[in-house]
């Protein structure tokens, strides 16, 4: 089983990655394998709403996108977490996420997830609350911890300090493993996922 950790950070190796290195290291000593994704400091396009993703699978812009969109799709979990820019998660991996996210429900769906957070004092909650919006609407179960999944620090080093969030990253690394060898051990006795029903579509301007 494998979880990808996306770093939505500018910052290659900034308090965002110190964060999920602790997650990926918990999750690491559960027998869980872990890679940590880079979206990058590139320019990152928001979605033009073109929809020829619907038909092929891929955006048509060509970036860190559509390289996530490959290993996603042999990832049993995923990880997101994002320095907070204005009590919202970072504007390229807002832009990011709406498109890696929009049409590909049977990509995501019952993939465990989670939403980490990286703040020098406030906004994490409203940050939190963004991106874990991505997973309730893909049919994903979301894991939690013992406490909101955020560190605060303005440094790595500061983040080093922050010894509740660095164990509330742990705890959350350890749930997410039990929870995706929970869903395996259900897959191997047997288990269906939920069958779902057609989609309905509810428009409230004829």
């Amino acid at each position: 089983m494998k979880v990808l950790l996306i770093n939505g950070s500018p910052h290659a190796k900034g308090c965002t990655y110190t964060a999920l290195c602790q997650v990926a290291e918990a999750l690491n000593k559960e027998g869980i394998e872990t890679e940590i994704f880079q979206v990058g400091t590139k320019p990152i396009s928001g979605c033009l709403g073109c929809g020829a993703c619907m038909k092929t699978g891929r955006c048509v812009i060509s970036d860190t996108v559509n390289e996530f969109l490959d290993l996603a799709e042999q990832a049993d979990g995923f990880v997101f977490g994002s320095p907070v820019h204005f009590a919202s998660a970072s504007g390229m991996l807002t832009s990011f996420m709406d498109r890696a996210f929009y049409g590909r429900g049977n990509l995501f769906a019952y993939k465990p997830a989670a939403a980490i957070m990286s703040c020098r004092r406030g906004g994490a909650t409203a940050a939190f609350e963004q991106i874990n919006k991505y997973f309730t609407i893909s049919n994903m179960p979301i894991v939690g911890s013992q406490y909101w999944n955020m560190v605060h620090g303005n440094t790595p080093d500061e983040v080093k300090q922050d010894l509740e969030g660095l164990q509330t990253m742990r705890t959350l690394g350890m749930n997410m493993a039990w929870l995706l060898k929970s869903i395996q051990a259900g897959k191997e006795a047997g288990l269906q996922l939920p069958q779902r029903e057609p989609a309905v579509k509810t428009n409230f301007i004829r």
